[in-house]
C-alpha cells in the first residue's frame, strides 16, 4: 500500500538469514495468510483475509525436529510449541505471515506473525507488532502483504 507504519520488531533487529530462536525479524515481502483473533476479547477485524477465532487449545509448532514445524497444532502437543491463547493481549489479533511455510525448512524460523504491540513497547521474538488502530485500519483497507526491508 506504500505506507510506512511504526512497528516493533524482533529484539535482534532485521535479518535476511533468519534462524530459529535468533529473535530477529526476517526481511522480504511477506503475504498475510489468515487472521486469528480472541473472540472473547475483541471483535473480528474487517478484512479480505480468512478470519478465524482462536481457541484455548490452539498452538504453533516451533520445534525444527518435528514434522509439524512452523504449522498450527492442537494442544497438548508432543513437540516444542507456542501457545496462541495468551494471557496478555498481543495475540488478541494475530495474522499468520507467509514466511518459511511453503514448505517449512527446519531451522529457518517459525511462528512469524503480525500482531499487536505490548503495552510496554518491548520488542518481539521475531514477529512484527503494530498498534491495534493501525492494524485494523490496514486490514480494513485491504492489506494482503507486508514488506520488511533489508536493514540499512
Amino acid at each position: 500500500m506504500g505506507e510506512r507504519i511504526p512497528a516493533l520488531i524482533g529484539a535482534a533487529g532485521i535479518r535476511a538469514l533468519k534462524q530459529e530462536g535468533d529473535h530477529a525479524t526476517p526481511t522480504g515481502l511477506l503475504p498475510l495468510r489468515r487472521v486469528l483473533y480472541r473472540a472473547d476479547r475483541v471483535p473480528p477485524p474487517a478484512c479480505r483475509l480468512p478470519v478465524e477465532p482462536l481457541a484455548p487449545g490452539d498452538g504453533w509448532c516451533d520445534d525444527p525436529a518435528h514434522a509439524d514445524y512452523n504449522r498450527p497444532v492442537a494442544l497438548p502437543h508432543p513437540a516444542r510449541h507456542e501457545r496462541l491463547w495468551r494471557d496478555d493481549d498481543v495475540y488478541n489479533i494475530v495474522i499468520v505471515l507467509g514466511y518459511n511455510d511453503a514448505p517449512p525448512v527446519p531451522g529457518r524460523g517459525s511462528a512469524i506473525f503480525l500482531h499487536l504491540q505490548s503495552p510496554d513497547g518491548r520488542p518481539t521474538e521475531g514477529c512484527i507488532a503494530l498498534r491495534e488502530s493501525d492494524l485494523r485500519r490496514l486490514l480494513a483497507a485491504g492489506l494482503t502483504e507486508i514488506e520488511v526491508p533489508e536493514p540499512g
